[in-house]
Order: structure tokens, then C-alpha cells, then sequence
């Protein structure tokens, strides 16, 4: 077999490029930013400014260097390109539009699916870093057509969630944040118990997902389970067994 160079690519078998936020937080095993959370290699690029303070006032100004991101990313080889913040779906389309790749920067994204797992009497529940932001608006830049089937839990009122994720003191107490987070779903879904599958939105949920089907019983998508997806359907394995 032969391979060939690819001009200005300096290494190879990054699948999945991540945009990341420029925060400052402890990112544990399962979140979206720590590379031993994925069973494939990934590719990491942060946007100088664009801060967690800024994603979540919908900043529309930081379009251009989250393109430059995307831009490397595709440049260095992978094959399909994320996010670190569910709020990234601002920048959705337009990425999209310019990468010419596939681009799925929102676990929100997979909202549409789920709405289809359900019955129409039932709900999705989304466990959001802070449900002011997270707007109609949102929602259907991820295709969520139907918004009187979610239920929304922020977590802005969390202290120690926003003490490690918001207010970005360096420091994450897991036990501590994994109670709060688990007390935001069971929470939500005793408000309504139509309440079929939850998603967390934020990509600093995923090591919690565990706990939460646990305390709930329900299906419990993320980030995480996005990004696995779109791996498989972009690096096809040939399967080997007997018959």
C-alpha cells in the first residue's frame, strides 16, 4: 500500500476535531475536553476569548474565530468537528456552510431524534449550565420543533457547579457537583413526570450521566454519547467474527 502526505498536516488519525471554549476548569475523566474520556483520538482547539461568560450571552461577534478554529482542525485532518458548549449551536450553520464537513457543535442537536423516541404526551428534560440562556432560539437552531415537549433545568443556582464551571475557580468538588447535578434531574422530572429521556446539555455533564440514570431510571444522552455516534459513522471498521 501507498500513502500519501497531506499538505500541512503533521499528524494523522484525529477523526474528531473539538472546539473548545477558553475556560479554566478542572476537566475530568467523561468530560468533552479530556482526551481519556474517548476510546479514539481526538484533536483539541480553543478560541482565545471566547469565554464561558461570552457563549452564554450569545455573542455573535466571536463567529470569525470559531470559524479560524474549525478552519485548523480541518486543515490538520479530522473528519468531523464539535464542541465543548452546547451553545456553540450559534455558530452551527455557518460552519457548516464554510467547513464543507460534518459539524455538529450542540448536544442539543440530537434533540429532534429523541422527540421521536417518545410519544407525543412526553418530554425531554434538559439539564442546561443556565436555563435564562438557553432560549427558543436555541433550541431551533438544533432543530427542536416542538418546544412544549422539553422541560429545562439550569444549573446557574448550583454553587458548586457554578463555582467550578461559571465562576471558573479552578478547583471541582466531583461528589459535591454530582449531588447537585442529581438533585437538578430528579428535580425536574417529580415537577413532570412526563418526563421520558434527559439530556445534558453541557460538556462538563457527562462524568455525572451515570448517577443520573441511576437516580431516574431514564436515558440519559450527552455530549459524549454525540460524539461516539459520529465517530462510528465516520470511521467504518470492517467487522470480523463467525458464523
Amino acid at each position: 500500500m501507498i500513502y500519501y502526505a497531506k499538505p500541512g498536516q503533521v499528524s494523522y488519525g484525529e477523526a474528531i476535531g473539538i472546539i473548545l471554549l477558553d475556560s479554566v476548569a478542572p476537566f475530568i475523566p467523561g468530560d468533552v475536553a479530556n482526551a481519556t474520556t474517548y476510546s479514539f483520538p481526538v484533536r483539541f482547539r480553543r478560541v482565545p476569548g471566547l469565554t464561558v461568560k461570552r457563549i452564554l450571552s450569545h455573542d455573535l461577534t466571536a463567529l470569525d474565530a470559531v470559524l479560524e478554529a474549525g478552519l485548523e482542525l480541518k486543515r490538520e485532518g479530522v473528519r468531523a468537528i464539535t464542541s465543548d458548549c452546547g451553545f456553540m449551536a450559534l455558530y452551527q450553520k455557518q460552519l457548516v456552510d464554510q467547513l464543507k464537513l460534518p459539524v455538529f457543535l450542540s448536544s442539543l442537536l440530537q434533540v429532534p431524534f429523541m422527540e421521536r423516541l417518545i410519544a407525543a404526551n412526553e418530554k425531554i428534560g434538559i439539564i442546561t449550565v443556565n436555563s435564562n440562556a438557553l432560549s427558543e432560539g436555541i433550541l431551533e437552531l438544533c432543530g427542536a420543533a416542538l418546544p412544549g415537549r422539553i422541560a429545562i433545568q439550569g444549573l446557574q443556582n448550583a454553587s458548586y457547579f457554578s463555582s467550578a464551571f461559571i465562576e471558573e475557580v479552578g478547583e471541582l468538588d466531583f461528589k459535591k457537583v454530582e449531588t447537585e447535578v442529581v438533585a437538578a434531574a430528579t428535580s425536574m422530572i417529580k415537577k413532570d413526570p412526563t418526563i421520558k429521556l434527559i439530556l445534558l446539555e453541557c460538556s462538563v455533564l457527562p462524568p455525572y450521566g451515570s448517577a443520573i440514570q441511576m437516580a431516574t431510571g431514564l436515558p440519559v444522552f450527552d455530549f459524549v454519547t454525540m460524539i461516539n455516534y459520529i465517530y462510528s459513522v465516520v470511521v467504518k471498521n470492517r467487522v470480523t467474527g463467525f458464523m
